[in-house]
């Protein structure tokens, strides 16, 4: 019916056009029969003219009015389509409409039913807020503590080695009978473990353990010289015990000072002629150590040490202090470096080491001499006499070299040194950088005199006071595939040194001549494979306690004894 209403008026106006166009037809008939048939022609004519125009004009008016009706009736469509998009959207906001109202009724009975609870939701939130507070309070404060250990951990250093070693003895001579010749292979450990460094700004110290041996199932720490177990024992668990353990003070306003306490490693210049590298000293250490600008002088260090080695309850401590002075030159750049030093060490009460390392035994005859008796028998009656006890041997390294005699008498008898000890020890260290950046070449010299020794009136009278060393080695153990290979000799006199504490893997600790090679490779950083090779031998063997194969007569020359080392060390 709409679009009825809306094309009345083009239907209309179509309608009079053809009435005019039919009343305009109809004329020139009815005028025809009046007229002449000349006239009738030629206004037939005009007029056939003029209908053909206005047919053509209504035909274009009609096409127009089409063209406009369609417009009106896509827009009538478009105006019906949106009409129904706005009903469709009017049902739908009635529909929200309806369910907010509905939603609005629940939630304001919720809110009616949670009314009576809000005020407890508000105590519980004021609950939850203090707890809250106190629990950040309290975690900030573990917080601290927290990052209190850890700047502690920070400044130290987890660090130690294991090292494990073939160790192979051969000596064989003519003559050599049995067991006498029979080689010596030893699997041995060693196990180094510990932390070190900075406990404030001007000190740092650490503590490491080290392995020990099983002696007749008990742990014995009675060798200094050496950490390495022999893999034996039935597969007994290993003993570990105190290696190290020291504290440093060196400020950092004068670092040129430094104060060490403990059980510490060396802090001064020494060889394997004096100290082993596996003994640790105790005691205290004092250094003073400047650096030069200047093109060859570059560094001098003065030292005391004092040296602890046994303390007793009643009776004169034995001490060892002494002091070094070292300097360092520079030539040709930084190619060839020379250390000179000189070291005095005076060691007071040595004999408490004979005693504890070659203790007087108790006499097997009541007719024996050098040795401790056993007490008379007493009268019938009277309680009888315990026997004595054989002292125990509490210091270990290897055979004791060095002369000793017999002071006291009776159950007082202690073994003593023949000799005092007071070493004067000389030492050139040089070390050269070749063209091959990682061989550099080292050449050491030393040179050592007891000044305290004594004459031996032993089978062989004659003071036994000097020792020589001599070393050189090329490359260095740096980089991954760095190989260190080296050669040493040394000749160390009877009482040169104190036995107890250099070098136990030689043929002996004094009255020795020694060769060794070595060759190292870093295989890791952290991985070195190593091989040492001894060659050695007595160098008096008419002297007191001097190092011989069982069944070797005193007055021969000792053979040659080799010893191989193959090591495998590893570092944490």
């Amino acid at each position: 019916m709409r679009v009825l209403r809306y094309l009345w008026i083009p239907l209309f106006s179509v309608a009079l056009m053809a009435q005019s166009a039919n009343s305009t037809a109809a004329t020139p008939t009815k005028t025809r029969k009046k007229r002449t048939a000349v006239s009738t022609r030629t206004k037939a004519s005009a007029t056939t003219v003029t209908t053909a125009d206005e047919i053509r004009s209504l035909r274009e008016a009609l096409t127009t009015q089409q063209q406009q009706i369609q417009q009106l009736t896509q827009q009538l469509q478009q105006r019906d389509q949106a009409s129904e998009q706005q009903q469709q959207q009017i049902t739908q906001l009635q529909q929200a409409a309806s369910e907010a109202q509905t939603k609005a009724n629940s939630a304001e009975t919720t809110s009616t039913l949670t009314a009576a609870n809000f005020t407890k939701l508000q105590g519980d939130v004021a609950d939850i807020k203090t707890n809250a507070t106190n629990a950040a309070l309290s975690s900030q404060e573990d917080q601290k503590r927290v990052s209190a250990i850890e700047g502690v951990l920070g400044r130290f250093r987890f660090g130690g080695d294991v090292r494990v070693r073939y160790d192979g003895i051969f000596q064989r001579y003519a003559g050599c009978l049995g067991v006498n010749c029979a080689d010596r292979n030893r699997p041995r450990l060693r196990l180094r473990l510990g932390l070190e460094g900075k406990i404030n700004e001007d000190f740092y110290g650490g503590a490491y353990f080290g392995s020990g041996a099983n002696v007749n199932a008990s742990a014995n720490f009675s060798d200094p010289t050496s950490l390495n177990e022999t893999l034996t024992g039935f597969f007994e668990r290993k003993a570990i015990g105190l290696d190290r353990a020291w504290i440093t003070y060196q400020p950092q306003s004068h670092k040129w000072l430094q104060l060490t306490g403990g059980k510490f490693a060396y802090p001064w210049i020494r060889t394997q002629l004096t100290f082993k590298n596996d003994v640790n000293p105790e005691g205290f250490d004092e250094k003073l150590s400047f650096d030069f600008n200047h093109p060859h002088f570059k560094n001098v260090s003065v030292q005391a040490m004092e040296l602890f080695f046994n303390e007793v309850a009643k009776g004169v401590d034995s001490n060892a202090p002494g002091a070094q002075v070292s300097a360092k030159f520079q030539f040709f750049g930084n190619k060839w470096t020379i250390t000179p030093s000189y070291t005095a060490l005076n060691w007071n009460g040595a004999d408490s080491i004979a005693q504890a390392a070659l203790p007087v035994p108790v006499c097997a005859r009541a007719t024996s001499i050098n040795c401790l008796p056993e007490p008379v028998t007493t009268a019938v009656g009277t309680p009888i006499n315990q026997p004595l006890v054989p002292p125990v041997q509490t210091l270990n390294p290897g055979p004791f070299t060095n002369a000793t005699r017999i002071a006291g008498i009776g159950t007082g008898q202690t073994r003593a040194m023949v000799s005092g000890f007071m070493y004067n020890d000389f030492i050139l260290d040089n070390t050269y950088l070749t063209p091959w950046s990682r061989f550099p070449w080292r050449v050491l010299g030393e040179y050592e005199q007891n000044t305290r020794a004594r004459l031996n009136v032993g089978l062989a009278p004659s003071k036994q006071d000097k020792a020589y060393w001599f070393e050189t080695s090329l490359g260095q153990l740096k980089q991954k595939n760095d190989v260190l290979i080296g050669y040493s000799f040394d000749r160390i006199e009877q009482d040169a040194v104190v036995a107890s504490f250099n070098d136990n893997d030689q043929r002996a600790a004094t009255n020795i001549v020694q060769h060794k090679f070595y060759f190292n490779w870093l295989l890791r950083p952290n991985t070195t494979a190593s091989l040492n090779w001894y060659i050695g031998r007595t160098l008096n063997t008419r002297l007191q306690n001097a190092a011989l194969e069982t069944g070797r007569a005193a007055g021969l020359t000792d053979p040659w004894l080799n010893r191989v080392q193959l090591d495998l060390l590893y570092k944490f």
